[in-house]
């Protein structure tokens, strides 16, 4: 197997910076090997890249939007041009299917594309005024200079989800990817080099968050702090934000339920639950984690769904055969995964497939699983799994499915499978939760508008709704 480079450099101020002790060992999940060590940047670089960003971002604000989309669109021709390569480095430092990671630089570049050509629909307002000659316009501005923070479960992907309307709005970037994920960020800092960004608009540092990262969300330098992971880390870099009354976008964990009536296509509908278990090995906040299913179709559901999940193939995703999972990021998340599966088991819960780790070499894996009746002391009725655990629990009715769907502090994804219309809109009008599907898979869409309510998170990202949010507004009174 053809390793991906050990080395990292910081990139700040247009140029790459080599750190001086390579101190966070980074480990291929799905084998336990080391791939490399990065160094873990400090105060300094943080004020030094933060300096250069507020420094690029009045000249790059005054650049025409349109100017500013022609780098994305760069960027993204980039991006396809090495699909093959790029998906490797996301197979081997996070642990995703080949399939799937491919998809996620393909998707990248989709998203670059799409964000560009917002660079002429970036609208304004003209407002009525109650004063005789006087006008009122509403204008839209750059927020200014933006901490990204990126999560370790799409690596790549979400590098562009923070950038792209971050730059085309006239923002300059400074970004932080997961010290378990460096690799992904540092080869599209080589990108960002390759298409000649002016200097100090795009900024990656590497490190820990105890380091880098709260140095950067606490800096009075940063006008905005996009963030994605848990809601406790989410906590935490909102107090730390709030210091300088710092603006935050959080996109933070999720309990996703689904609902499944009697009239639903059973089949349909296991065919959907098993592929949210299966992406990314269900370590995704829309991932379906609790399933509500009405007591005529439960037997059904519950059979067909232990079979099918049961069936579902893991590994290396770059081993010599074709899998449908990869590994857990660490062996942090499957102790912690194995830990709420064992305190369920103890809290009543019948394994219907799975139930427990599965020891592949030194990698990090954890069976595809299924529990049914699990009472409500259970931790896993509360916590967060983040990983191929799906629960199954019977309901006498649509409204009884919305009650225990609503009963937790969680309100990302939801979904309800029916044939029936008006069931479908009761859910929808009745759930509290930023997104519902009907009758597909937990997956957003780039023109959507991705967003969570309750411990879930504050604003969102994707579509218009997406990119508004790293703008603020200005209101001028004109009197003639």
């Amino acid at each position: 197997m053809t390793n991906i480079a050990s080395t990292f450099e910081h990139f700040v101020a247009g140029r790459f910076i080599a750190g001086y002790t390579d101190s966070i060992k980074v480990v291929n999940p799905a084998s336990g090997a080391l791939l490399g060590a990065i160094p873990d940047g400090d105060e300094n670089l943080v004020n030094e890249a933060v300096a250069a960003a507020r420094a690029a971002q009045g000249g790059w604000a005054t650049r025409p939007a349109n100017e500013r989309a022609q780098y994305l669109r760069h960027m993204a021709k980039i991006v396809r041009e090495n699909i093959p390569r790029l998906a490797r480095v996301v197979a081997m430092e996070q642990g995703k299917v080949l399939p799937l990671a491919e998809m996620e630089v393909f998707l990248s570049a989709e998203y670059l594309d799409y964000m560009a050509e917002w660079a002429r629909r970036i609208e304004g307002e003209i407002i009525n005024s109650d004063r005789p000659r006087e006008n009122i316009f509403l204008f839209r501005r750059p927020m200014g200079v933006v901490a990204a923070i990126l999560p370790w479960n799409f690596p790549f992907f979400m590098i562009v989800r923070k950038l792209a309307p971050a730059l085309v709005t006239g923002n300059t970037i400074v970004m932080k990817p997961s010290e378990e994920t460096p690799y992904s960020a540092y080869e599209f800092a080589k990108i960002a080099a390759q298409v000649e960004l002016p200097t100090g608009v795009f900024n990656l540092i590497g490190g820990l968050g105890r380091s880098v990262g709260e140095a950067l969300v606490g800096h009075p330098g940063i006008d905005m702090v996009s963030f994605t992971g848990s809601s406790a880390a989410g906590s935490t870099i909102m107090a730390n934000a709030a210091r300088n009354i710092t603006k935050v976008n959080l996109e933070l964990g999720g309990k996703a339920p689904a609902i499944v009536l009697a009239d639903a296509n059973i089949d349909q509908a296991v065919a959907m639950l098993k592929m949210s278990k299966t992406i990314n090995s269900g370590q995704a906040c829309n991932s379906t984690e609790r399933v509500f299913v009405e007591r005529a179709k439960y037997a059904e559901l519950s059979e067909k769904l232990a079979a099918a999940v049961g069936q579902i193939s893991f590994g290396d995703p770059l081993g010599s055969r074709p899998i449908d999972m990869g590994p857990l990021i660490n062996q942090a998340a499957v102790e912690r995964i194995d830990s709420l599966v064992e305190d369920a088991k103890a809290h009543g819960a019948e394994t219907l497939t799975g139930g427990s780790r599965a020891e592949i070499g030194d990698g990090c894996y954890f069976k595809p699983t299924v529990l049914a009746g699990v009472n409500g002391n259970a931790q896993i009725l509360r916590r967060e799994i983040f990983g191929p655990v799906l629960l199954v629990e019977p309901v006498d009715d649509l409204d009884e499915a919305i009650k225990l769907a609503n009963a937790n502090e969680y309100g990302l994804t939801s979904s309800i499978f029916t044939s029936n219309l008006g069931s479908a809109m009761h859910a929808i009008n009745s759930l509290k939760y930023g997104e519902t599907y009907v009758n597909r898979e937990n997956f957003e869409t780039i023109q959507g508008f991705h967003a969570g309510v309750r411990r879930s998170g504050i604003g969102g990202t994707d579509g218009k709704h997406g990119l508004y949010e790293y703008m603020h507004t200005q209101v001028a009174y004109i009197q003639n």
